[in-house]
């Protein structure tokens, strides 16, 4: 395990119970909770994106925020839903926030998760072309985005500029160098995993993925990092690929812990999710000793280089600090971290 960072949904909600009551409390805790993992040397900071809902959104903005208070920390997403993108405006956003941050975004994307309207990218004025899915709309848009991030020029320059052009077709600027390699996709089931290998995309697994074998997940997920590999090294790629997985892990090392997490971590869940059906990943929530032997015996973080942590970013930031602290201490040195 060469890297670990935190992964936020950026929940917030009325309640009295929540330490994030609004939209501007989730924006600022989630730059202040960055900003405190670095502090505390964890390597990523990592954002959910879902629209229509109370949690993170438009993600840029926050992504340039990060960077411009920080100076080491991976700044990513987990994942930028492409139904909803216009390639075009995202190279553009991708590419601005990708230089303020001194080339840290490791950009999360996919063909998106269940949503909180029906078919709500229509009202970002996005629609499948004829024969298309909203799945396929999703990878083309994908397709789109990757090769604008290549930088080369395709727009015939107006003859009478307002500004002097550069010699040649123009290309989308800000252009980040660099970027295109740091672009990775949220895979739920091994065929999409090896369709991102051939794009030469980084894989991200989250705590889902289809059930395809019947297997635990851990066993399922390290069989879909296997083949993601494998067609990774018969595209012919010339870097090494990353790939990350998610996990709710919580180290019980005081009684806030323990009153939080206490009640056991449980075990695999099978459900139906967007007609498919879906094996869930367990939590773990155990004292650091056993914790770490639990984590051992995951086959996927076993498989692979990078390991976010869900956190739960309604109990604020000094406690979600706390959590990341207690695995960077006590769990992580003895799977590899470091």
């Amino acid at each position: 395990m060469k890297t670990i960072g935190f992964l936020s949904f950026g929940h917030w909600s009325p309640s009295a119970h929540s330490q994030t009551r609004s939209a501007a409390d989730t924006l600022l805790q989630s730059i202040d909770l960055a900003v405190a993992a670095e502090e505390l040397g964890a390597d990523g900071a990592y954002f959910r994106v879902h629209h229509f809902a109370r949690q993170l959104a438009s993600p840029f903005p926050l992504l340039a925020a990060v960077g411009a208070r920080t100076s080491r920390i991976e700044i990513g997403t987990g994942v930028i839903d492409m139904r909803y993108e216009n390639p075009m405006y995202m190279a553009e956003d991708a590419g601005a926030a990708d230089l303020i941050a001194g080339g840290r975004l490791q950009l999360g994307i996919s063909r998106g998760s269940p949503e909180q309207v029906i078919e709500g990218w229509r009202h970002f004025g996005f629609a499948p072309a004829e024969g298309e899915s909203d799945a396929d709309m999703g990878r083309r848009h994908a397709e789109v985005f990757l090769d604008l991030l290549r930088g080369e020029g395709f727009a015939e320059p107006n003859p009478r500029p307002m500004f002097p052009n550069p010699p040649g077709l123009l290309r989308i600027e800000p252009h980040s160098p660099g970027l295109r390699d740091r672009i990775w996709w949220g895979s739920a089931s091994n065929g999409t995993a090896v369709w991102a290998a051939r794009q030469g995309m980084n894989l991200q697994s989250s705590t889902l993925k289809k059930d395809e074998s019947g297997e635990p997940f851990h066993v399922q997920q390290a069989k879909q990092i296997r083949a993601y590999r494998d067609a990774w090294k018969e595209a012919g790629h010339a870097r090494a690929p990353r790939v990350s997985v998610s996990r709710s892990i919580f180290a019980l090392v005081d009684d806030r812990d323990r009153a939080y997490f206490g009640r056991g971590d449980g075990d695999d869940q099978i459900g139906v999710i967007d007609d498919m059906r879906a094996i869930f990943g367990r939590s773990y929530a155990a004292e650091p000793d056993r914790l770490v032997e639990q984590l051992k015996a995951d086959e996927a973080i076993a498989e692979a280089d990078t390991l976010l942590l869900t956190v739960p970013n309604q109990l604020g930031v000094a406690y979600n600090a706390h959590v990341i602290e207690a695995i960077l201490k006590h769990v992580a040195p003895a799977l590899g971290w470091r």
